[in-house]
Order: C-alpha cells, then structure tokens, then sequence
C-alpha cells in the first residue's frame, strides 16, 4: 500500500471527532471536508427531500458502508418517526446496546458543520460549565476568548448560582439539579441559537456575586488559546512544552499547533504535556499532523495507525505512515491531560504514540471517553443533509484498538490527577499540569484506580470521572458545538 493518505472506493474517509453528552463521543468523527466529486451515491428515491426520502437516503447508506451492519434493527418502521435522527437512533439501537455506537451516527447540517471546521464558527454564550457531582453546584470550566461570557468577565472557576430567562424568574441551580440534574441545567441555559438571552447569578473566585445578563451570538473558536494554550514551563531548571489543544478543527488547529511547536524546537525541548482534557475530538488529519510534530524522529516507514473499515469494505483501508514535519520535535516523554470528555481524535494522538513511547507516556488526569471508531460523511446538498456514519474502526501500530472503555487500560503508566479549577489552564500549579510536571520529572503519582506508588497503568474508570466533576452536556447532543466541545454553551 503507498505511504500516507489515500481515498478510495465511494466516500472521502473522514476524520475522528468530537464528543457527545457526557464526555466525548457523540458527533464525533468529522472531516469538514466534503467527498471528492462523484462520490455520494445518488438519492435512493429521487431529489425531494421530504421526511420518508430522507429516512431512506439514510437506511440505504446504513446498509452500505456502517461498520457493525449485523447490528442494525432494519426492522423498525421509518412511519414511527417524526424525524430523521429519531428513526437513525431506532437503526442503530443494537449498538448503541452494545456500547459501540453512542450517538456516533447522526445526520447534521452540512453549512453549520463546514462553518465549524473551517474557522470554528459556532454560536453560544462562549464558556465550557461542569458540575461537582453530589455537591449541587455549577462551575465554569474555560471561557473561549471573544465571546459574550468573556466580555462579561466570567472566566475558569466562576459559580453558577441560578439561571433564568430575566432577572424575575431566576432558578437556583441546586433546585435544578435536585429536580433535573445535569439534563436541567443544560435545559435551562438554552438551545445553541444567536439571540437566545439568560441572566446567569455568578460568583466569582473572590467571593463576589453578580447577576449577568449574556446573549449567545456567533464566534469563533480558538483552538489555542492565546491566554495560556502554549508555552514553556520551567520545572526547577528543565524547559518542558505545554500544548493545551481545544479541538480538532482545520487550518486555525494546524496553524497553532505548528507554531507552538516550532517554539518548542527553538528551545530544544524534548518533553512535552499535551492537554486534551475537554478535547472532543475533529478532524483526523490534524491529529495526525500532533502526532508527527511529536515524533519527529519516526521513519516514513513507520506506522502511524491503521483504519479499518467492515470486511465488505476492506478496499478502503488505510494506513497511515508517519510525516515528519518542518516543526517536529523528537519527544522522549510525553504527558497526556485526559478526562472523560477526551475523546476520538485525542484518543487517536494517545494510542498512535503508545508504540514508540511505551512507559515514557502517560495519562494524566482520568480515563478517557473511549471512542476507538470513526465516521464517514455522505452529503445530501439539497436537503443541507450531511450524513455522518460510523464506518470504521483505528488502530495503532501494533494493532492495538477496541477501547471502548477508555485508553487507561492501554498505557503502561497513569497518574490520577482532579481538574483543578480554582487554577487557569497553563498553570504550573493546576493539579493536572503539576502531576504530569511529577511524571516527566520521575516523581511518584497515584495511578489511575490505583494506590499511590511509581507510575503503572490502572483500572479504566468511569469515562465521566474527573477527580468529582464532569462537564455538563446533553444525553444527545443537538448541534455542532455539542457534539464538538463537550460542556460548552
């Protein structure tokens, strides 16, 4: 097979994405990229784009290319549905029983999808919440810069003490987790559209409260921060690289990456955290592009992972050979920031480097979602219909893949580490960031689900835990940026 990437057969082999509810895995694999010309199927029963057509459109691309198709209820009657997602969940039912497929096949807009990969483009209030479990309350995990939440000065560790659609109807939202639980909070602060307005009652870090009043309007997401999403952190005299990457949109993800990697060459850096704690997942290209900026010293000869699509379908398998880039550094350890909403294309970057760097990587933080599988997209234009359809399965180079229940299990060494949030991402002194600054340095951690000792691999836990908080996110996600930002709104 030749090196590197290649598209055969019907459909552009699309990229691994994004989270759902819950922590990462919902919408996940996306490539932003439409397939070459020629390569959608037509419409099985014409052009229109009334509920049954589209319905059919979708069984038949089911039937085609899904990778479990032993598991799909082509049983069930597309008239039982009043919508085209609803009757896909019915399909893929069995799966979704099985653990395989969490929301990972759904049909979306083809326009809010392109916007989002591209440039980010999305719209909300800008800020990421996440809940304490058993403690009733709300607290802002990370402000995107640009966005209402930002400019109204709400930032990482901020409360959440009620919502409400005007100063008049304000809900504690410990009465909204004691009525609803986490589902309440995300119904109470609003669908994903520009305009829709909540008066937020915050109190900051200091002790300060304040009622807010935010609008979500359209921004863009940064996928580095420019506050404190790259830099060089000087651990008693040792010069180690800190990459805390959003997701894994297109040209502004590559863009970032390559620049903050080009300053860690510049310093002679060999060790590296690379925080993917709230990261989703997105396009597939871009975690390979991570992956080579880190391995710098890896043969073009050298496999980077391997997809695999269902055994009908095996003419479209890929591997994918390691690019050195310009940027590239030779890593000899890395850290990983992982949490129940790392997901897809974080999970791909962690187990393509677990052949070439064994006990020299780690997971910090907790274990991840678990989403070892990836979508196809097949664009219906007429109806602004994408779509996305779990169609194959990664793996590393030493065949290793199937972890559905986390990558924790698949590295030699773990540290289990809370999110700190009364610390800014970037910080030394964040609990995540200073154990994995412990790793790198060979200092002793408490493994994931394990006891306190040297670093060794743990037990998976839950693909939720983070030391007692979980980002807040619907059971199914409802738009882009849910599927794509795990917690945001």
């Amino acid at each position: 097979m030749k090196k590197g990437r290649r598209l055969t057969a019907t459909v552009a082999i699309l990229a691994l994405l994004s989270a759902c509810g819950g922590g990462g895995g919902g919408g996940d694999d996306r490539s932003g990229v439409t397939p070459p010309p020629g390569s959608n199927p037509p419409p099985t029963t014409g052009a229109g784009c009334s509920l049954r057509e589209r319905q059919n459109f979708a069984l038949a691309q089911l039937r085609e290319f899904y990778l479990y198709p032993e598991l799909l209820d082509t049983s069930v009657d597309p008239a039982n549905f009043s919508t085209v997602q609803a009757y896909i969940d019915a399909l893929v039912a069995p799966a979704r029983a099985q653990n395989r497929d969490r929301f990972f096949t759904f049909t979306t807009s083809i326009a809010e999808e392109n916007a989002f990969f591209s440039s980010g483009a999305t719209a909300g209030f800008g800020f990421r919440v996440t809940s304490e479990l058993g403690e009733g309350r709300v607290i802002v995990a990370e402000t995107f810069e640009g966005t209402p939440a930002f400019a109204a000065g709400i930032d990482r560790g901020a409360e959440i003490l009620a919502i409400g659609g005007g100063p008049t109807d304000l809900v504690t939202v410990k009465d909204i987790l004691a009525a609803e639980g986490p589902a309440g909070v995300s119904r109470a602060l609003g669908p994903g559209d520009a305009g829709v307005t909540r008066v937020l009652r915050v109190r900051e870090k200091d002790g300060t409260v304040r009622d807010v009043t935010l609008t979500k309007a359209q921004f863009e997401i940064d996928p580095v921060s420019d506050r404190y999403g790259a830099g060089i952190i000087n651990d008693n005299g040792k010069k180690v690289g800190y990459i805390n990457l959003r997701t894994f949109i297109g040209e502004p993800a590559e863009r970032d990456l390559r620049a903050a990697f080009a300053q860690f060459k510049a310093q002679g850096i060999t060790e590296v955290i690379v925080d993917l704690r709230y990261n989703g997942g997105g396009l597939v290209r871009v975690a390979e592009l991570l992956t080579n900026l880190l391995l710098g010293n890896r043969s073009t000869s050298d496999v980077l992972s391997y997809t695999v699509f269902r055994p009908e379908k095996a003419s479209n398998n890929q591997t994918v050979f390691f690019m050195p880039q310009p940027e590239s550094i030779a890593a000899t350890k890395v850290a990983f920031i992982g949490t129940g909403s790392s997901a897809s294309a974080s999970e791909l970057v962690m187990n393509s480097v677990l052949p070439y760097l064994g006990a020299n990587a780690a997971l910090i933080g907790s274990n991840t979602f678990g989403k070892p599988v990836g979508q196809i997209a097949i664009d219906r234009p007429q109806c602004d219909d994408r779509l996305r359809i779990l169609a194959f399965a990664t793996q590393n180079a030493n065949r290793q893949g199937d972890y559905f229940n986390g990558l924790a299990s698949n590295f030699q060494s773990t540290c289990r580490a809370p999110d700190d949030l009364s610390n800014q991402l970037g910080n030394a002194q964040e609990a995540s960031i200073r154990t994995a600054l412990d790793f790198l340095a060979g200092r002793a951690c408490t493994p994931i689900g394990g006891a306190a000792g040297a670093q060794s691999a743990g037990t998976p836990g839950t693909s939720k835990g983070r030391g007692g908080t979980e980002l807040i996110t619907p059971a199914q996600p409802r738009g882009t940026i849910e599927r794509d930002l795990p917690g945001a709104y």
